[in-house]
């Protein structure tokens, strides 16, 4: 004992100093001046622009951070707002530069616009989101039934116009939003209750429904590859939490974890809210319905000049723009608020290059011409003193195929002169065929393919990329694919035409009309039409036999005969599904062939159905994931057929 007492007593005295020391730290050395200021002032005087960045208030005292950017010398300019969820100060400081251009220059920006017109910039963080103070809401309700808050984006963006036209001093005061996809959606949140000084809004691929045909579901089934989307939007303020994976190919990811539900489950989605209420809502309840701008804004006053901008291609938001021109345009007894732009554009392209769109070859840059032509002319008519007319069709429509720009007095309305729109069924034959004649009674009554969730149809070439814009990734392209892959397999039906021999032009949305049983009690049915290229092209040789998606959509079978009440299905019964397809405007030309591809998964863009039928798939077990039988009849009682818009003269 007494040598263990020795020994712990040596230890504290030699941890003594120690202690010491640290409780008693050396006097600071003599003062030695640093060399950096306690507030840098940058020297602006050779700049082109001011810049400002103020915290705007709102009726409830939440301020909201925003950037304005000024061209020097400007006196009685019109101001274009933005906002946004993802970074004013980003989005507004992509150079360190003198001149306002490479500024601005970005994926959200359409500089030749704002800075040849001399435009006083603004571009606003949305409340919750990096600079802003508040509270962040995907898609943030209207104030009422979903949101017991009495401020919305439409409150919000009321607050700011008011504020940047009694606090800027070179303007004239007249505002007109824009922006692109979530940035897009909040144009149209702008209509609702517009500030007297909104002269104009131009939504450019709006999120507009998210169960319809956005970004979160197309017709039931989920978009599965926006989870990292959800995930990294809402986990932080600033998006600093990231995504991860440890796959290099998502189509792996997705298979391993099995439903969605599990996947998001892995990487702690539960803390999300607005995850949680996609499971909550899988279907289409009141939930979706009373969020969607196409029926919110039917029932608004039609007040403010709205140009819509809508990408053919669009690979993300491709149902809003085209639902919101149907639902408003019928106010537009003057022809003169509802303007359409429909160019051949993945998402958000209009404002980038768009001479071509993966394979596809434009001949022009057709991006340019819109934001010369049409957004230009547009902008300056609504906000600029004095301006001349903009000379602005009430449609501007690119028609694929010929390449080619019209001018349309509505849409659909197939050409400028003295045509029709004819819905003209094109038929599913047996083996393999398809045109516009109805199935005779002495072919075979169906085409049937072997479901097998074990391996579900990749809805692009493996590896399949995440979602994304850098570093090289191909997601923008993936609506114009070459399709043969998928042609090529055992659980894709395939019907193709006869070689056209005249052109055919389709305008407006081509509609699905299967007839189609399955051994399960629940399946998807994905219904993709085709352009079939020459065996060899002329000039352009890589397109020889390119199968060119020119609208294509997918179902889940539950909801056949109601949107909001899932049931399951009959198996081994035949029968009717009908849904919608993207709208097109194109022209199969001579030479070519129309197919129709119909297959039972999509995978990993949307989650995959087990086809068995489960009260919510998001927690679909892998023994509920089961191989079905599918048939698509083409009878003469049981024709399956494509209803597409036919253009006629």
């Amino acid at each position: 004992m007494r040598s263990t007492k020795w020994q712990f007593s040596c230890a504290v005295l030699a941890i003594a100093p120690l202690l010491i020391a640290q409780s008693n730290p050396p006097a600071r050395y003599p003062g030695f001046p640093s060399e950096t200021p306690a507030k840098f002032q940058p020297s602006t005087n050779s700049f082109d622009y001011t810049r400002r960045e103020e915290m705007i208030p709102m009726r409830d005292g939440v301020r909201l951070h925003t950037v304005i950017l000024t061209p020097k010398g400007s006196k009685n300019a019109p101001i274009l707002l933005t906002r946004t969820p993802y970074n004013a100060k980003e989005l507004t400081g992509h150079a360190q530069s003198p001149h306002l251009g490479p500024v601005l220059q970005g994926y959200d920006n359409a500089v030749d616009v704002i800075v040849e017109g001399g435009y006083i910039r603004v571009v606003q963080d949305i409340r919750g989101k990096y600079g802003s103070e508040g509270d962040y809401v995907m898609n943030r309700p209207l104030s009422g039934t979903q949101n017991p808050t009495p401020v919305d984006h439409s409150t919000d963006t009321w607050d700011t116009i008011d504020w940047l036209v009694k606090n800027i001093p070179e303007t004239n005061g007249k505002v007109g939003i824009l922006g692109i996809s979530y940035d897009g959606f909040l144009p149209l949140m702008a209509l609702v209750n517009p500030h007297p000084a909104l002269k104009v809004s131009v939504p450019m691929n709006p999120m507009v429904d998210g169960w319809m045909g956005d970004d979160w579901f197309h017709n039931g089934a989920f978009r599965q590859q926006n989870l990292p989307y959800i995930y990294e939007q809402q986990a932080t303020k600033s998006n600093d939490e990231k995504w991860w994976s440890g796959h290099q190919d998502d189509y792996d990811l997705y298979m391993e974890a099995g439903s969605a539900g599990e996947l998001a489950q892995r990487h702690g989605m539960e803390q999300i809210g607005f995850w949680r209420k996609i499971l909550a809502h899988p279907a289409y309840d009141a939930f979706w319905r009373e969020q969607a701008m196409d029926r919110i804004l039917a029932a608004q006053p039609l007040k403010t000049p709205v140009m819509l901008v809508h990408s053919l291609w669009d690979q993300e938001d491709i149902y809003g723009a085209l639902a919101v021109y149907k639902a408003i345009k019928p106010k537009d007894t003057a022809n003169d608020k509802v303007f359409l732009v429909m160019g051949p554009w993945h998402h958000g392209q209009e404002i980038a290059e768009g001479s071509s769109l993966g394979a596809l070859k434009f001949h022009s840059d057709t991006a340019l011409y819109f934001r010369q032509h049409v957004l230009r002319p547009f902008l300056d008519h609504y906000l600029k003193d004095e301006a001349p007319v903009s000379g602005v069709a009430p449609v501007t429509a690119f028609e694929t195929g010929t390449n080619t720009w019209l001018r349309l007095p509505a849409w659909p309305a197939g050409c400028s002169g003295a045509c029709r729109i004819e819905p003209t069924p094109f038929y599913l034959q047996a083996q393999g065929r398809a045109g516009f004649a109805a199935p005779k009674a002495e072919q075979a009554a169906f085409d049937e393919y072997l479901s097998d969730p074990a391996k579900p149809v990749p809805f692009r070439s493996r590896p399949s990329q995440p979602v994304g814009y850098d570093n090289g990734l191909t997601w923008p392209f993936w609506l114009v694919d070459d399709q043969r892959e998928a042609s090529g397999r055992p659980d894709v039906a395939v019907f193709v035409s006869e070689v056209l021999q005249n052109p055919l032009k389709i305008s407006g949305q081509p509609v699905a009309n299967l007839i189609a049983s399955t051994t399960g009690t629940d399946s998807d049915w994905v219904v993709k039409v085709i352009d079939v290229y020459p065996d060899q092209v002329a000039g352009d040789a890589a397109m020889g036999g390119y199968q060119l998606m020119i609208s294509a959509d997918i179902f889940r079978g539950r909801y056949r005969e109601s949107l909001e009440n899932p049931q399951p299905i009959e198996a081994g019964k035949p029968l009717p599904y009908r849904f919608a397809l993207p709208a097109a405007n194109h022209v199969f030309l001579p030479g070519h062939r129309i197919m129709v591809q119909v297959q039972s998964s999509w995978f990993p863009l949307y989650d995959r159905n087990p086809q068995t039928y489960v009260p919510n798939i998001f927690w679909a077990k892998p023994e509920d994931y089961r191989k079905a039988t599918q048939r698509i009849y083409h009878a003469p009682a049981q024709a399956s057929f494509v209803e597409l818009p036919v253009v006629r003269r």
